[in-house]
């Protein structure tokens, strides 16, 4: 089976809890036998857990899993339900009297699409654990995805429908880079081979893109959409080679210039743009190497996320819009 996606590197398993009633979900990526980990956040507004220790000073080494979640705040709940799946089968950081396990979780805004009253939970993060294969990875509407919008500058009412994606890349020999992402970005999402908006805000009326950055230099000093603060872009990089935290970490700063290479604007004060990088491997490599690839690869996941994506809600996707 023909794997481009985050499960290409064989020690990782990814699974998804979907609700397309409430347009929510979560996605966890497993990695039981523990992965070295970095972590990177470019936006202003992000909700997070457990990523302190990811700093390459702090003495735990390895996570058990990473929680990407729609729910706002609210949604870092699930993370509870991935412990108790990890604890439930002997996975975790032994502390003598139990094994505890690390699960870093970030979160995304959601709750202005489907329903507000609705969000993964601890029952959300077993299901989506349960879930979870090394198959390639499901794209579009699921996980941490189903709620995802993007183009918000102009109102959540022209915005386009965004959703999970993901990529892989294999260079020298038999090293894999990979990437998966849900991508919830207030800003448009650019395709870099052409330069052209493939979705993002719409303008009412006349139809079309209305290219968001074109519409923010001319709001300079002015209030922009209230649903503008409300998005945040959420991924995770991988690899099989052997890397210490200080590397994850430099991996996931530069795995960023994927998310900048494909959504524009990113990283503002209304985003809460934030890259995982895991190390799940004993392959020998650079690290600066394997960042470039890795923004390479995230760039494309972007795309996928944007192909892959179905009308939801209302909100259509890049398919609907085209032509």
């Amino acid at each position: 089976m023909n794997n481009n996606s985050l499960t290409a590197i064989p020690t990782l398993s990814v699974g998804h809890w979907t609700n397309t009633d409430a347009a929510t979900g979560c996605t966890v990526i497993l990695c039981p036998g523990g992965a070295t980990a970095g972590v990177d956040v470019r936006g202003s507004g992000p909700g997070t857990r457990e990523i302190a220790l990811l700093d390459p000073v702090c003495s735990v080494q390895k996570v058990h899993a990473i929680v990407l979640s729609g729910g706002s705040a609210f949604g870092l709940a699930a993370a509870d339900g991935v412990m108790r799946w990890l604890e439930e089968r002997g996975h975790g950081f032994d502390v003598g009297v139990a094994k505890v396990p690390i699960v870093p979780a970030a979160i995304l805004f959601d709750l202005g699409i489907g329903r507000a009253d609705v969000r993964p939970d601890g029952a959300a993060g077993y299901l989506a654990c349960q879930a979870a294969s090394t198959d390639p990875v499901a794209q579009g509407n699921v996980g941490a995805g189903t709620g995802a919008t993007v183009g918000k500058m102009l109102g959540f009412g022209q915005a386009t429908k965004g959703g999970l994606g993901s990529a892989s890349k294999q260079i020298g020999k038999g090293i894999v880079v990979s990437a998966l992402v849900a991508v919830n970005a207030v800003g448009d999402v650019i395709d870099p081979a052409t330069n052209k908006i493939i979705a993002g805000a719409r303008r009412p009326v006349v139809g079309g893109f209305a290219d968001s950055m074109a519409f923010a230099e001319s709001r300079l000093g002015q209030t922009i959409s209230e649903m503008a603060n409300r998005n945040t872009t959420l991924a995770v990089v991988a690899t099989n080679v052997a890397l210490s935290k200080v590397e994850c970490t430099k991996v996931a700063q530069m795995a960023h210039d994927g998310l900048a290479r494909t959504i524009r604007p990113v990283h503002t004060a209304f985003d809460g743009d934030t890259i995982f990088a895991l190390s799940a491997g004993d392959k020998q490599g650079d690290a600066s190497l394997i960042g470039a690839v890795a923004a390479d690869v995230l760039a494309q996941a972007v795309l996928n996320a944007m192909s892959a994506a179905e009308k939801l809600h209302g909100i259509p996707a890049a398919r609907d819009l085209k032509g």
